[in-house]
C-alpha cells in the first residue's frame, strides 16, 4: 500500500495524515491521548491537533465510554462544532475528520481521519479492541458518517 504524499497534496494536509500514521499501533485506551501508550478515538484527533497546531484549546472533562447515549447529548458533536471547521454535506477529503454514529438514531461518538480519499478509501481511528488503526472505508462506515470536519490552519 501506498502511504505517500498525493500528488498535489496539501502540506498542511499531508502533514495531519503523516501525524495520524504516527500513531499507527496505539493500543487503545479510553480517555488516553499519549502516542505509543494509549488513546481512544478523540485522544487520537487531540494527539493529532498537537502534533501539527500546537496546545490543545481547552482541556477535555472525564467522560465515560457511554458518555452522552441514555441522555441524547450531541456533546461530541457541539465540542466539534466549536474546535474543528465543518463542511457542508458528507463529502470528505483527504485529512478530514469524521464523525461517525455507530448506531442509527444514536448520538455522533467516533471520529476518524481520512488519509486517502480515493482509489480504497481509508480512515485511521482508535478503536476499542484494535487500537489506532488504518482502515477501509467500506459502505457500513460511510452510513454511519454524521457530520465531516478539518482542522482550523493557522490556529
Amino acid at each position: 500500500m501506498d502511504h505517500g504524499i498525493e500528488k498535489g497534496a496539501d502540506p498542511f494536509l499531508q502533514g495531519i495524515v503523516d501525524a495520524a500514521r504516527d500513531w499507527i499501533g496505539t493500543p487503545y485506551r479510553h480517555q488516553a491521548s499519549v502516542k505509543g501508550a494509549g488513546a481512544d478515538c478523540l485522544g487520537l484527533v487531540r494527539g493529532i491537533w498537537r502534533d501539527v497546531l500546537g496546545p490543545e484549546p481547552a482541556s477535555i472533562p472525564s467522560y465515560t465510554p457511554d458518555w452522552s447515549e441514555a441522555s441524547g447529548d450531541e456533546a461530541l458533536m457541539r465540542s466539534a462544532d466549536r474546535w474543528l471547521v465543518r463542511r457542508s454535506g458528507l463529502e470528505w477529503k483527504m485529512a478530514d475528520i469524521l464523525l461517525f454514529r455507530m448506531r442509527q438514531d444514536s448520538v455522533a461518538k467516533h471520529l476518524g481521519v481520512v488519509s486517502a480519499p480515493s482509489g480504497t478509501c481509508r480512515f485511521i481511528h482508535a478503536y476499542t479492541g484494535h487500537g489506532v488503526v488504518e482502515s477501509p472505508l467500506s459502505e457500513p462506515w460511510r452510513r454511519r458518517v454524521a457530520a465531516v470536519y478539518h482542522f482550523p490552519k493557522g490556529v
